[in-house]
């Protein structure tokens, strides 16, 4: 796919240097990254995403690996999404949560939440031990239009889907949950939440960031009905 930066803005487009990737240790990893410091990346964002990238924190980047092209952008039809059956039964275990939506942003009880989650998934990584600046930095962005959907456990804070709000869809841009309560399948829950939530605003896509191929952790994305990936620079529908 030939890359351009997107529309509407006359933005700088950057390489990084390789570093090492965040799902395969032994790969090298470069990334296209927009000009963090343009005052233009609202505007950009919504062609951004269709274009195949995503936010991190205050960034909007594309994997661009030249041996590796794993990372394919994902997204969900709205109106063609029916839950299949563990979908369904997710649905229903999770029936007693409390679902609200919330102003993106740092609290203690959503930062002690994440770094739990961290702790289980990350194990001795560097991100296992995060600071308030770690949190507003990922999650929050400075330029972006975002909202926190929570869900609650009798009151308890069990999981925060962090959503970015584009003109043509809800982006899922980051899910940490309770680790303790895994039967929940909370991080399922939070997609099927984000999903409703957009058909209830009349948006006709979500985007789920990159399914990897290859990468076990990432397969549940081709569980979702409605599923499009973006190969050859086109939004293909996935059977």
């Amino acid at each position: 796919m030939k890359m351009q930066p997107p529309a509407h803005a006359p933005i700088r487009l950057f390489l990084t240097h390789p570093h090492e990737c965040g799902y395969f240790p032994e790969r090298q990893a470069r990334s296209l990254v927009l000009d963090p410091t343009s005052p233009h990346l609202a505007q950009a964002y919504p062609d951004a995403i269709d274009q195949g990238f995503r936010r991190s924190g205050h960034q909007i980047y594309r994997p661009h690996c030249a041996e590796c092209s794993a990372c394919t952008p994902t997204r969900i039809v709205v109106a063609r999404f029916r839950p299949d059956r563990s979908q369904r039964r997710c649905a229903a275990r999770n029936a007693d949560l409390s679902m609200a939506l919330e102003t993106a942003g740092y609290s203690r009880e959503r930062f002690d939440l994440y770094s739990r989650y961290l702790a289980a998934r990350h194990g001795d990584s560097p991100m296992n031990h995060p600071t308030r600046e770690d949190f507003e930095g990922f999650l929050v962005g400075s330029w972006n239009r975002s909202f926190f959907l929570e869900l609650r456990e009798a009151g308890r804070l069990v999981a925060v889907a962090v959503t970015d709000v584009l003109p043509q869809g809800h982006s899922a841009m980051y899910t940490f949950y309770e680790p303790t309560l895994e039967k929940r399948s909370l991080g399922t829950f939070a997609i099927l939440q984000q999903i409703a939530q957009a058909a209830r605003d009349g948006l006709p896509f979500v985007y789920l960031g990159y399914w990897i191929q290859g990468h076990p952790k990432m397969d549940y994305k081709r569980r979702f009905s409605g599923l499009q990936m973006l190969r050859d620079g086109d939004w293909q529908d996935v059977s």
